[in-house]
């Protein structure tokens, strides 16, 4: 067995697809075809089914062999990562996934610090939905991915960060405002504002399953994938929206806009950092989730001092 066939085979695994694997290892098709059979002669038993022109499938034996190779390339990372220390380099690559939500209202600060103190590592930021963000996870394809926490599976670590409400927004003086809890019967009244329904988001899930359940008739006028542009078009009356929203957000408190909590009717959520049981950060990206939590840290002493 041979290093570059374990990547090779690793490739064909994650592009599921060998002319896009070769290109990523750089090599041609054949080539890495034959290291591919070079595997299954040694191993004296198929690695992948053959059945046409479908995408490359793994046999019980390839799903093995996957785990094995996920364990020896992330160990080659680490070792990477355990020598740049040893050197005293701050070295390294972390790739994070979020919603945009996530990225433009609690990203911004952290992203910075860090970038100050570990200059040498090469950050990548993805905007995802979250139900993406817990493939990539899952994948391997990124290091740290960030979701609302019950949306992740039990095969996931989590880290609990910060609480968020779900809340009805609506314009300053709604009649909403007058009610002292905002009923279902209540909401649906109104023009709705909602995530898209191909998105299966747990919020417009869950509400119009309550809709459905209560035999309430409801209309949406309007799909928007994040309350930044829902606020938008709250704010200008075309209707009222639901979202997961952190308390007291500037960027939020700008806009005349009103946030009624429907804590009774959803219970409490928390954005929480996802990544895999089976992979243990390297040092500079747990100083990355400690950098989340002085951040946060900083912000409540700020918060106090100026009571």
């Amino acid at each position: 067995m041979e290093w570059q066939q374990i990547i090779g085979f690793y490739h064909v695994v994650k592009l599921q697809s060998f002319t896009r694997a070769a290109e990523a290892t750089f090599r041609t098709q054949s080539a890495l075809s034959q290291q591919i059979k070079a595997l299954e002669k040694e191993f004296e038993c198929p690695l992948f089914e053959r059945a046409g022109k479908r995408k490359p499938r793994l046999t019980s034996a390839g799903e093995s062999f996957l785990h094995f190779a996920e364990l020896v390339l992330q160990g080659s990372e680490h070792l990477k990562d355990d020598l740049e220390a040893i050197k005293g380099n701050r070295r390294g690559h972390l790739k994070i996934a979020a919603p945009f939500t996530t990225l433009y209202h609690l990203f911004p600060g952290i992203v910075r610090q860090y970038a100050s103190k570990f200059p040498q590592v090469e950050l990548t930021l993805l905007d995802r939905p979250q139900q993406m963000v817990i493939d990539l996870v899952r994948n391997g394809d990124i290091d740290f991915g960030f979701t609302l926490e019950n949306l992740v599976p039990g095969s996931l670590s989590t880290i609990r960060w910060k609480q968020v409400e779900t809340v009805v927004i609506v314009p300053v003086g709604h009649p909403l405002c007058a009610m002292k809890r905002v009923s279902l019967k209540q909401l649906a009244k109104y023009p709705l504002i909602l995530p898209p329904g191909h998105l299966h988001h747990r919020g417009r899930m869950l509400l119009e399953k309550e809709f459905q359940k209560k035999g309430l008739d409801y209309r949406i006028v309007m799909e928007s994938s994040n309350i930044e542009l829902s606020s938008v078009y709250v704010e200008s009356g075309l209707g009222v929206s639901c979202g997961s929203i952190i308390r007291d957000l500037p960027q939020l408190k700008m806009r005349k806009l009103d946030f009624l909590s429907l804590g009774h009717l959803f219970g409490p959520e928390h954005i929480a950092v996802v990544m895999r049981k089976d992979k243990a950060p390297a040092h500079y990206k747990q100083a990355f989730i400690k950098s989340l939590f002085e951040e946060e840290s900083a912000a409540d002493s700020k918060s106090a001092g100026s009571r």
